[in-house]
């Protein structure tokens, strides 16, 4: 069985969304296609696209990734983009995408934050240099994941 070019999961009612290090144009259309189809289905609290692992950008992923969001919210859903390394912010921005209306985030802890289900007190001060949030009980906010393609 070939990998998974995307992966689809889900955290504390949010659908995650991780694009590959370098999407192809197949892998960019499966992720729409599937992450639509997990919105509908499990109606989540929010949709969280990580482009982190992502170094290059070309005018159709970004297209996509607009668009998608742009479908997500059309179905009611709430999305955040996190992860968006220099050079793809550069590119973007060059294309003509400047996510103008897409809520964007650094991690996806800030994200979760942003989407009401982890609490703002859970994500780290930037100059405490810590990488990974804590809420109280000493959990972090990647436990829980639920993988959607098991």
């Amino acid at each position: 069985m070939a990998p998974r070019s995307t992966a689809i999961n889900e955290v504390f009612g949010v659908l995650l969304a991780t694009f590959p290090a370098e999407p192809t144009d197949r892998a960019v259309n499966d992720l729409q296609e599937s992450l639509l189809r997990e919105v509908d289905d499990v109606q989540p609290d929010g949709v969280v696209i990580d482009i982190s692992r992502v170094t290059t950008l070309d005018s159709f992923f970004a297209r996509v990734i607009s668009d998608t969001a742009d479908m997500v919210s059309l179905m009611g859903g709430d999305v955040v983009i996190v992860g968006t390394r220099p050079s793809v912010a550069i590119t973007a921005a060059e294309l003509g995408y400047g996510f103008e209306d897409i809520e964007t985030a650094r991690d996806i802890d800030h994200a979760l934050s942003m989407l009401g289900v982890a609490e703002t007190d859970d994500i780290p001060d930037i100059d405490q240099g810590e990488s990974e949030a804590t809420n109280q009980t000493g959990s972090s906010a990647s436990e829980g994941v639920q993988n959607r393609h098991e």
